[in-house]
């Protein structure tokens, strides 16, 4: 294997990753959400979202209906999901 798909094989495995945490922790807190329990602070949520978790947060918004008026939520997810998909091309490509 060569060193550039080392490095697309293990940038895929953060994102995969980071997206299954983004969307438990989307989950999680659509169920304290609707307990009425402490809620996990947005600035987590996105933070998981910009750090590699956009597709899983992207799905979670699907299935649960969380955050879905939330517009900053929305284009930073949009966003992240762009760059994410741009650096796998350039990996690939390389």
């Amino acid at each position: 294997m060569s060193y550039e798909k080392l490095i697309l094989l293990i940038f895929v495995s953060i994102l995969v990753f980071m997206s299954l945490i983004s969307f438990i922790l989307f989950k999680n807190d659509k169920k304290k959400a609707i307990k009425g329990k402490n809620r996990t602070k947005e600035k987590t949520l996105l933070a998981s979202v910009v750090f590699g978790g956009a597709v899983g947060a992207f799905f979670a918004r699907i299935i649960f209906h969380h955050k879905t008026d939330k517009i900053y939520f929305s284009l930073t997810i949009y966003l992240s999901i762009l760059l994410e998909a741009l650096a796998i091309v350039i990996l690939f490509l390389i």
